[in-house]
Parts: structure tokens; C-alpha cells; sequence
């Protein structure tokens, strides 16, 4: 199998024949299909901006927030509070 990627720009008038003109050749055909992805999705999705380790600490953080595992801090005493 071969994947062929093409980036259409939609709004050119070009652009708009190209798709017109795809999907009517392509339609009914097997062995053929059209798979449309958005780029800026998928990429938001795909990269962050935040380190494997700075991720898994937060997800531990949140799961012994949901044990009710959590300090309370006294805004007058912090350093009291933590010891």
C-alpha cells in the first residue's frame, strides 16, 4: 500500500477544482480512499510543550488529589503549615 499525501488549500480557486475533481473520480472506486485530516489539529494534539516528566508528575499530583491525599497551607504560617 502506498499513502499519498496532498495539501489542498480549500479556499483557492484551484484548490476548490482539485477537490471537486477528486471526489467524483474517486468515488465508487475500490482500492481508493480519500481520508481528510486538518494539519493544525493534529499537531496541537500530536507535540506539547511540557516534558514527559513535568506531564507525569502532574497526573500523579491529580490522582492523589482525587485520594484527598492534599495539604492545606496556612497563609500566615506557611512554613509552619509544611513542617
Amino acid at each position: 500500500m502506498t499513502v499519498l499525501t496532498i495539501k489542498i488549500n480549500q479556499r483557492t480557486k484551484a484548490g476548490k477544482a482539485f477537490m471537486a475533481m477528486s471526489e467524483s473520480f474517486f468515488k465508487g472506486l475500490n482500492g481508493i480512499e480519500v481520508i481528510e485530516e486538518h494539519p493544525k489539529k493534529e499537531k496541537i494534539l500530536a507535540k506539547s510543550i511540557y516534558s514527559d516528566t513535568f506531564i507525569a508528575k502532574m497526573k500523579k499530583a491529580k490522582e492523589e488529589i482525587k485520594k484527598g491525599n492534599t495539604t492545606r497551607l496556612d497563609p500566615n504560617d506557611v512554613w509552619g503549615s509544611i513542617l
